[in-house]
């Protein structure tokens, strides 16, 4: 248990690496080939690392400045997941819920439940982050196990049914995100995309970076809008004019060089996946395995970057709206793309379908985080996180799984609670039928092709 609390000590850009390393080899890949593809992807991270470094560093605090200029009354800051997922490594739960979370993996794949071979150690904190709030909520230790499982198989099932969605939008064949961020929040788009469908002229409405771009020329391209934003969000925090050129540039920077960094990480991960997945195609015929990865490949798509900063300015505005909420967007500004990647995908680009359904995704993420700021506060202090004061996250601390898992043992706020937890389920059970749709209209299609060719082989 030591050397496995060493290792993740390490952090993502050293311990994904690592396990692809490992993976590489087993996989007979060579140790030059596998060194190679475990050294890019620490590359790549250490680059996301940068880049999310600089907004956390520039825009965190102008997004704050703002906050107080305008006395908005959010007193309780947003850490993040950098400050999150420490406090779920820390807790008692932490110490066993990698091999829970991967043996949940191995019995839901036995079971043919999944196909989903999750590789995604580090974010396995998710699943880790709700069994510890779960467990400080209700004081059971076994209960927080509970929340890892039901956690875990559920983020399984995510990566069932949106890899078609990483396939096509993202052309990342083979590729699953389960993702506690990542896969939470698509089956509001889902619901929310059949929802707009319905709506006479909103449906037809489309457009996203690269129409922006044709109809507005070098105004519309990602470095300018990037620069726009900086602009805006700090002459609202009221800056001097040398420091909102400065926040311009440093947006440019972001809109330019997260799909670049992104781009190492590809780089490493594919032919891992690839080889991983020929290999269980070859083992168990028919299955089409996928390889669970970290959402940080869907960042490289120019729509996720655009919706990311976006979404800074909206998600401080949609905190100020919400009656009641006390907790300051910070920690996460950094990366709500995240949240909206796979919104992204589900929308096919589409930006402004991707705005509705971002503005529903981080609004409920807002009010579940200022709802859960106690048990959150308790969670850090058990952790040695804090001694003082109250602390909140929207990452994990503002998801729907972890609310409704707590809630049901908790009942602390039934009225959110019953709304919520209705909210979500008939997106889940929407977004379970429009999969299994989809994937017997797929298999409806290759059975008809095989019996064609059969007829053919049988006239020859």
């Amino acid at each position: 248990m030591a050397i496995l609390e060493y290792i993740l000590g390490l952090g993502p850009s050293v311990m994904l690496p690592l396990v692809i390393f490992v993976i590489g080899l087993l996989l007979r890949q060579g140790i030059g080939k596998s060194l190679r593809a475990g050294i890019t992807i620490g590359v790549g991270f250490v680059g996301i690392n940068l880049v999310i470094s600089l907004l956390t560093d520039n825009l965190g605090p102008a997004a704050q400045d703002m906050a107080d200029r305008f006395n908005l009354g959010l007193s309780v800051v947003d850490v993040g997941w950098p400050g999150a997922s420490p406090m779920a490594w820390a807790s008692s739960i932490g110490t066993v819920a990698i091999p829970v979370a991967i043996l949940v993996n191995i019995l839901m794949l036995a079971l043919k439940m999944t196909r989903v071979v999750n590789v995604d150690i580090w974010n396995i904190w998710h699943m880790t982050f709700t069994g510890a709030i779960v467990s400080t909520a209700t004081g059971s230790f076994w209960l927080g196990i509970v929340g890892v499982v039901v956690h875990s198989a559920f983020i399984y099932k995510l990566g069932d049914w949106f890899a078609p969605t990483v396939d096509k939008h993202f052309g990342l064949e083979g590729i699953a995100v389960p993702h506690g961020s990542g896969a939470w929040s698509a089956p509001f788009a889902v619901l929310i995309d059949a929802i707009l469908d319905k709506i006479p002229g909103i449906r037809k409405i489309y457009f996203n970076s690269t129409k922006i771009e044709e109809r507005f020329g070098v105004i519309g391209e990602p470095v300018i809008i990037g620069a726009f934003l900086g602009i805006i969000i700090g002459f609202l925090a009221g800056y001097p004019v040398s420091n909102v050129l400065q926040l311009a540039i440093q947006m440019s920077a972001v809109m330019v060089l997260m799909p670049t960094v992104v781009k190492f990480i590809m780089e490493g991960l594919l032919p891992i996946a690839e080889a991983a997945r020929e290999l269980l195609d070859k083992r168990f015929q028919g299955q089409n395995y996928y390889i669970g990865l970290d959402p940080a490949l869907l960042l490289g798509n120019s729509q996720v970057v655009a919706a990311s900063l976006i979404f800074v300015p909206l998600t401080l505005v949609i905190a100020v709206l919400i009656p009641g909420n006390k907790v300051l967007p910070f920690g996460d500004l950094a990366t709500i793309g995240f949240f909206v990647s796979m919104a992204v995908g589900v929308h096919k680009g589409n930006l402004f379908r991707t705005i509705i359904s971002g503005i529903f995704i981080m609004g409920i993420s807002i009010w579940i985080a200022n709802m859960m700021i106690g048990v959150h506060t308790d969670l850090a202090r058990q952790t040695g996180t804090i001694e003082n004061g109250q602390v909140a996250s929207l990452d994990q601390g503002g998801s729907p799984i972890t609310f409704i898992l707590t809630e049901l043992l908790h009942l602390q706020h039934l009225i959110p609670l019953l709304i919520i937890g209705s909210i979500y389920l008939v997106s889940v059970v929407f977004t379970y039928v429009q999969f299994k749709r989809n994937r017997i209209y797929s298999e409806e299609v290759t059975t008809t092709e095989e019996v064609g060719h059969e007829s053919t082989r049988v006239g020859q």
